[in-house]
């Protein structure tokens, strides 16, 4: 039996010997995660853990040796003495007796003292990272505590049953032998802004959103609802944009809206004037006008078919562009007499005509200020004919401005044309002479066309 014991002894010996320098030299990659041998890294914790190699592979021990395992390794113990009650009886120390090297299960190895090993109490009875208890059961020492673990600087110790691990804090990750913190910004931890410190890092939102408790994604802030504008409100992915009610323009603030004038846009939006309103405009008109069915436009008021004048039933109501007038009833001074409400006539008989017109005929007309020249504006036509007879067409008086021509159109008649524009407000007199020549019955005589023109003051 004490044979066996010391071969038990120094064949774990061997194997543990065999398992440090294993877990010393050997390390393998995994999930960009280098752990030494007998290790494998946890991806949700991002440390290495122990990897129970009595699960991973049933084979692990040969015969009747029950596999048992320790902190990056396994040990193979027969099972007779792995089951036997715990005695806590210390045998009487004797002198070391070594294997038999003719036994096959023993590798050739070189006769050496039984070598001490870090982080083990040697003790008959209890195993590896394990201490007698004073109940006679083994307590597991907690290499940590008492600083017996082999971790570097930047890694954490963390005990386990037998034995301890070295892992790395949340936040780092082991490159080599030392514990990095991991830059969690560069592999896209957060949705938009992020701030990696030391160990661990911050997200953050762009204005317009609002972190997520999750602590990673933004979602965006429906600004609308605060009713940040004066009038209407659409909201956008981070932002939003104020909008204003036809009439109106958005400030330089881009949250208010102003009145837009739109009569400084263009002279012509109105005929006559524009008066800007809020969030509108209104044409005017002058005086004798009204604003058309457009809005824009002014439309002459016929005070004579409206009865809004001034005009006595003995006089006559004439209405022009913007205004009316009242005509008094025709008056024929001698040698002249009233033939018609409009003519006057002087007898061929009575010798005071001789030399005088023989009929003067009286016409209105109205003309709007600064019409564009030059335009036919009135015209004459003999309406008696006589055999030989021929015509002439002229303006007698009343054109001292020079602002009208006779245009003879046939041998008949002629047409009035306005050569110059003409401002008003203001009244023309033109007296339009017809002079008819015979030279069979050597007779020449004419007739007047007294024309009164009335010019507007604006020119619609």
């Amino acid at each position: 039996m004490l044979f066996e014991g010391r071969r038990f002894s120094f064949c774990c010996s061997v194997r543990m010997l065999a398992a440090l320098v294993f877990i010393l030299l050997c390390v393998q990659p995994g999930h960009g995660q280098t752990c030494s041998e007998g290790f494998t890294f946890d991806r949700r914790t991002r440390q290495c853990i122990d990897e129970d190699e009595c699960r991973a592979e049933p084979d692990a021990c040969r015969g009747d040796m029950r596999c048992v395992n320790q902190n990056g390794g396994y040990l193979c113990i027969p099972r007779r003495l792995y089951e036997q009650p715990y005695r806590p009886e210390i045998p009487a120390r004797r002198e070391p007796v070594y294997p038999d090297p003719s036994d096959p299960f023993l590798p050739a190895l070189p006769r050496f003292v039984e070598p001490s090993y870090p982080r083990m109490r040697a003790t008959a009875q209890c195993l590896l990272g394990y201490t007698p208890a004073e109940d006679g059961s083994c307590d597991d020492i907690d290499e940590c505590e008492t600083n017996s673990h082999h971790c570097n600087p930047t890694q954490v110790c963390i005990n386990t049953s037998g034995g301890y691990t070295c892992s790395c804090n949340e936040g780092y990750w082991l490159i080599g032998a030392q514990c990095q913190d991991i830059d969690e910004c560069r592999y896209g931890y957060c949705q938009q802004l992020c701030a990696n410190v030391a160990g661990s890092y911050s997200c953050s939102c762009n204005p317009g959103f609002l972190l997520n408790p999750d602590g990673r994604t933004c979602q965006d802030v429906d600004e609308c609802e605060e009713e940040p504008c004066t009038h209407g409100c659409f909201n956008t992915y981070g932002s939003f944009m104020c909008n204003c009610d036809e009439g109106f323009e958005l400030a330089s603030d881009g949250t208010s809206c102003i009145d837009l004038d739109e009569c400084s846009f263009s002279e012509f939006l109105c005929q006559h004037r524009c008066v800007n309103t809020p969030g509108s405009f209104a044409c005017v008109c002058p005086p004798g006008y009204y604003v058309y069915e457009d809005g824009r436009s002014c439309e002459d008021i016929n005070e004579c078919d409206t009865g809004n004048n001034t005009c006595t039933t003995a006089q006559v109501c004439f209405n022009f562009q913007g205004g009316n007038t009242c005509l008094d009833a025709l008056q024929c001074h001698s040698p002249y007499i009233e033939v018609s409400d409009n003519q006057c006539m002087c007898s061929s008989e009575n010798p005071a005509c001789r030399d005088q017109p023989f009929t003067i005929l009286y016409r209105h007309m109205d003309l709007s200020s600064g019409r564009s020249v030059p335009v036919d504006i009135f015209q004459m036509q003999a309406t008696t004919r006589y055999p030989g007879a021929f015509y002439i067409f002229q303006i007698k008086s009343g054109n001292e401005g020079r602002e009208f021509y006779m245009r003879q159109t046939s041998n008949v008649s002629a047409t009035l044309v306005l050569s110059r524009p003409i401002r008003g407000p203001r009244e023309l007199v033109l007296d339009l002479e017809m002079v008819t020549v015979n030279n069979v019955i050597n007779f020449r005589g004419s007739s007047i066309i007294r024309l009164t023109v009335f010019v507007s003051e604006h020119p619609f």
